[in-house]
């Protein structure tokens, strides 16, 4: 089972469950109406490997405890965005709890140091360079029980291709900057 947190309208799990009609995906986000016309329309179409959950990622549903192996975080905004960013030891274990031992943790962030400067002073947000994503961030991710594989940074010519209505938004006419941390629970 596949959980993308933060999904927003959820479009990113709704493709891949096409894609993938043998595994799970489940798209949680804080805001019901977001999830709305997506869940909609995966009702209609009967596509039973895809559900929607409104829950913050700071009270995740018991009911998924364990279950998961694999996690996705696309582009977060707000308190997820400063929970993987910070970050939250607390709301990244309550996410480990989630996971099954091995579950894979991707995490893409598209912050820009001047287009959201004002978002970045009001989560207190560090910068992101490789220093501090290989050192504390990866540090606080051990703490909750991932272990930091890779860092990468990605190009936005990659992500306007995503099938997320948010990365088209963010990268569409625009070279902001990106990357990709990956996680493995233990």
């Amino acid at each position: 089972m596949t959980i993308d947190l933060g999904t927003g309208d959820g479009r990113l799990p709704y493709v891949l469950a096409r894609q993938s009609p043998d595994r799970l995906f489940v798209g949680l986000d804080a805001s019901a109406a977001a999830l709305r016309e997506l869940s909609g329309r995966a009702h209609r179409e009967r596509q039973e490997n895809l559900l929607y959950v409104r829950a913050a990622v700071e009270e995740l549903p018991a009911e998924l405890e364990r279950v998961a192996d694999r996690f996705t975080v696309v582009l977060p905004w707000g308190s997820l965005l400063a929970a993987v960013v910070r970050p939250s030891v607390a709301v990244l274990s309550r996410i480990r709890a989630l996971g099954r031992p091995g579950a894979s943790l991707s995490v893409v962030l598209g912050v820009d140091p001047i287009r959201d400067r004002a978002e970045i002073a009001r989560l207190q947000l560090p910068s992101l360079t490789d220093v501090y994503l290989r050192g504390p961030l990866a540090d606080a991710y051990a703490t909750a029980g991932f272990h930091v594989t890779s860092v990468v940074r990605l190009d936005a010519t990659l992500l306007r291709r995503w099938p997320s209505t948010w990365a088209r938004r963010l990268f569409h006419a625009s070279e902001r900057a990106a990357v990709q941390v990956d996680a493995r629970a233990f």
